[in-house]
C-alpha cells in the first residue's frame, strides 16, 4: 500500500514561527518571505476600514494574518485578511478557522502573485468562500471574485479610481486610494 506524504495540518503545526508564510495547499508546502512595506501597508488600511465598519454594524469578526483557515487536512493557508459572519462563528476556534471564511483577501506582491490568481482563487472557489478579493498594489486595482452556480466568477475588476463594495458588508463604500494614504 502506497504512503501518503502530502503534507497535513499536524505537519503545519510543527513549522518554524521564523516570519515566513507557511501555507499547505492539496498537501503541498508553500513558503513565501515576509511581505513588503507596500503590501503591509495595504493590508493595514483595508484592514482598519473593513474592522471597523464590522464591528459597528454587529456583522461579525475581521482577522488578518497569521491565522490559520484549516479547508481540510492537506488544506491550511493565511489569508492576507478574512471575515467571518455573525452567523457563522461556529467555524472559529481559539487555534484557527475551521472551514471557510466569508471572505478572504490576499494582496499581491511579487512571490504570491501567481498563487494568489490561480492556485488560491481554485482552493478558495472548491472550499464555498463566498468572496475572493485580490488587491493589487500597482494602481491599486481590484478583483472581486463571488460564488456562483459553478464556483467562482469574476464579480468586479476595480481599476484605481473604483470603491470596493460587496453585498456582505451592506453600505460599505471604500475608495481604493485609500488604501495607500
Amino acid at each position: 500500500m502506497p504512503v501518503d506524504i502530502r503534507l497535513t495540518y499536524e505537519d503545519y503545526c510543527l513549522l518554524p514561527n521564523d516570519g515566513k508564510r507557511y501555507e499547505i495547499i492539496d498537501g503541498e508546502l508553500f513558503v513565501t518571505p515576509s511581505p513588503r512595506h507596500v503590501h503591509q501597508w495595504i493590508i493595514s488600511n483595508l484592514l482598519f476600514y473593513l474592522a471597523q465598519f464590522v464591528k459597528g454594524h454587529n456583522l461579525g469578526r475581521v482577522y488578518t494574518a497569521p491565522f490559520d483557515v484549516v479547508f481540510s487536512r492537506f488544506d491550511v493557508v493565511e489569508p492576507d485578511i478574512l471575515y467571518v459572519s455573525k452567523t457563522r462563528m461556529s467555524i472559529m476556534t481559539d487555534k484557527n478557522v475551521q472551514g471557510a471564511p466569508d471572505l478572504a483577501v490576499e494582496v499581491l506582491s511579487e512571490t504570491t502573485a501567481d498563487i494568489d490568481r490561480t492556485t488560491k482563487l481554485k482552493l478558495y472557489a472548491r472550499f464555498g468562500v463566498q468572496e475572493y478579493w485580490i488587491i493589487d498594489p500597482a494602481g491599486p486595482t481590484a478583483e472581486i471574485y463571488r460564488q456562483g452556480q459553478g464556483g467562482f466568477e469574476l464579480a468586479a475588476s476595480l481599476k484605481a479610481d473604483d470603491a470596493l463594495t460587496s453585498p456582505l458588508f451592506p453600505g460599505f463604500s471604500l475608495p481604493l486610494p485609500k488604501l495607500l494614504e
